[in-house]
Parts: structure tokens; sequence; C-alpha cells
């Protein structure tokens, strides 16, 4: 890792420990950096927000948006003190993010009581197994929706 790749991670590792001993929640910070700047940091805020959404790599993804005016972060990479969850590591794909770093892994997390597993097994389960069920209803009304998309002419694609 380059000099100015490890600023971007240490970063990433202050806010961690500062949202921590804030109280704010968990020990987890990002940032998002483009074209050498960083353009969104976060810090997990679940506890203090009290939004199960509220993980680092979301708050400085949510962030990077705003400063950019926009739903995609192409050309950026995210820096993480830990490795994604599920949940953010979907967020960042969607974001179109070119990269991640991480500084720990999902194995460290879980030795701090953090763990990722049984979410990971959950989403490689068939739906009828999983222990959240879900059922389908109103499916034609659903696809009626899909198909005006589809037909859509302003629609703005992502």
């Amino acid at each position: 890792m380059s000099g100015y790749q490890e600023q971007f991670m240490l970063r990433a590792i202050e806010l961690a420990r500062a949202g921590m001993e804030a109280n704010a929640g968990g020990p987890f910070g990002s940032v998002v950096v483009k074209d050498g700047t960083i353009i969104g940091e976060g810090n997990n805020r679940v506890t203090s927000t009290n939004d199960p959404t509220a993980h680092a790599e979301i708050v400085a993804i949510r962030e990077a948006c705003k400063q950019l005016n926009t739903f995609e972060l192409t050309g950026s990479v995210i820096y993480a003190s830990c490795e994604p969850c599920p949940m953010c590591l979907a967020a960042i794909y969607w974001s179109h993010a070119e990269k991640i770093y991480i500084a720990c892994d999902r194995n460290d997390a879980a030795q701090a009581g953090f763990d990722d597993a049984y979410i990971y097994q959950e989403l490689s389960a068939p739906t009828a197994e999983r222990s959240v069920p879900i059922e389908q209803r109103g499916r034609e009304a659903g696809i009626a929706v899909f198909e005006e998309w589809i037909l859509k002419p302003d629609k703005i694609k992502y």
C-alpha cells in the first residue's frame, strides 16, 4: 500500500476509534476516495441513531454521493477499517466503486463479537429455509409497476 493509500486507511481506522470512543456505534470506519481526495467519511452510527443501516461504509457512501450530487461512485475507492458486511458490500457494488481496501477481515470482526457468518449463511440458504420467512403476495400488481417502468421514457437508469 502506497503512502497516500495508507493515509486513507489510517483515516478510516481513526474514524472507527472516534466513533467507538463517542459511543456512536461499533468500532468501524470508512472513507470514500476519488481522484486522491476523500469525498465521504463515516463511522458506525447504529446505536446513536437507532438505525441498523448506519454502518460506516453506508454513512461514507451517503456523504460521498451527496457531495458529488450523484448516486454513482464510479472511479472511487472504499477504505474500510474492516471487511464490509453483506449489506455494506451490496451498497458498495450498487455504488459502482471500483475497489475496496480493508484493514481487518470478517474473522477479526467475529473475534470482537461482530459475526456476519449468520447473514452469509442465510443468504446462501434456499429462501424457504431462511430464519426470516419470505412469502410472495401481490405479484400481478407488482409486475404491473415493472411493466410501467420498462415503458417509462424519462426513467433514470441505474
